[in-house]
């Protein structure tokens, strides 16, 4: 009989400690680096597995630079505002004031058209575009006034564009200036019409922050802003409590990783419930059950 009692009793013991402290097993990551080069990793965005918000996975690579990847290439990040939600990147293939490229398109995923597409303070500038242009025709419509400048200051202030700036002769000893049509227009253009729609040679992005208007071509700041949206998910209580937010690799679920001794993904550090352990409601109540029943054999036994 009492071995019979010591039986039971460990066998409850077990019970009631796996069940009170369930193993944890998650594919989130263990650490998660907050800097790449001299650019600050902070949520929405991150750079190891398990890090930042599962929406923007694999959208970022950190060799001794930060990039951005999408369809078309990897652009460098050459900064984020986190305050303003913003990311700065470059197209290493575009055209510029001191060089001339082969046209590309530059695209976007789906998902990356949803949740970080280019603002509109990003300008598009289409170079070389033959009459034949749907921007020169029937979408004139989409192409805007930017900030005072025209296509002959561009052509005549750009080394790499000067090529565009042309005479040719007319009437009887006399020559006329002619440049190609140019046209200023955001990111929904381009991305619903590639460049050999719109049959323009070359192009190059300048953001447009208020400050374009009298400044020449060869002081723009060129590059591509891009305007992000973050998810409130529990991150900022993450945070304060000193963790980092990540998610589970496998089901994406949000999960908060504590340094230290209170290593287990959490919604928050310093003690709080975890995902996949600590005493649930409902763990409570199938014990106490469990230990009315053991209580009432014990007794019905001796």
């Amino acid at each position: 009989m009492t071995k019979l009692f010591f039986f039971f009793f460990f066998s409850f013991l077990y019970t009631i400690t796996t069940l009170t402290f369930p193993p944890l097993t998650t594919s989130a990551a263990t650490s998660c680096r907050t800097l790449c080069g001299n650019i600050p990793i902070n949520y929405p965005f991150g750079i190891d597995g398990g890090c930042g918000s599962p929406q923007y996975r694999g959208m970022f690579n950190c060799s001794t630079d930060l990039y951005f990847t999408t369809p078309s290439g990897s652009y460098k990040v050459q900064s984020i505002d986190y305050e303003k939600k913003t990311m700065v990147i470059f197209d290493p293939a575009m055209s510029t004031c001191s060089i001339l490229q082969p046209h590309h398109d530059f695209k976007m995923a789906d998902i990356q058209n949803t949740l970080i597409r280019p603002s509109y303070d990003t300008v598009f500038a289409l170079f070389n575009c033959s009459n034949d242009s749907p921007v020169h025709n029937r979408y004139r419509n989409l192409c805007f006034n930017a900030a005072g400048h025209s296509c002959d200051e561009i052509y005549s202030s750009c080394t790499s564009f000067r090529i565009f700036n042309t005479t040719s002769p007319y009437g009887n000893n006399s020559t006329v200036h002619t440049t190609p049509y140019c046209c200023f227009t955001n990111y929904d253009t381009v991305r619903v019409m590639s460049m050999n729609i719109l049959d323009c040679s070359h192009y190059t992005t300048v953001i447009d922050n208020g400050k374009m208007r009298g400044v020449g071509p060869l002081d723009w700041s060129y590059g591509i802003e891009l305007s992000y949206s973050v998810t409130e998910i529990g991150c900022d209580r993450c945070r304060k409590s000193g963790g980092t937010c990540g998610f589970d690799a496998e089901t994406e679920i949000f999960l908060c990783q504590c340094s230290g001794s209170n290593n287990n993904p959490t919604r928050e550090c310093g003690g709080g419930m975890t995902d996949r352990g600590g005493c649930s409601f409902t763990n409570i109540n199938f014990i106490t059950t469990l230990l009315t029943m053991f209580m009432s054999f014990i007794y019905t036994v001796l």
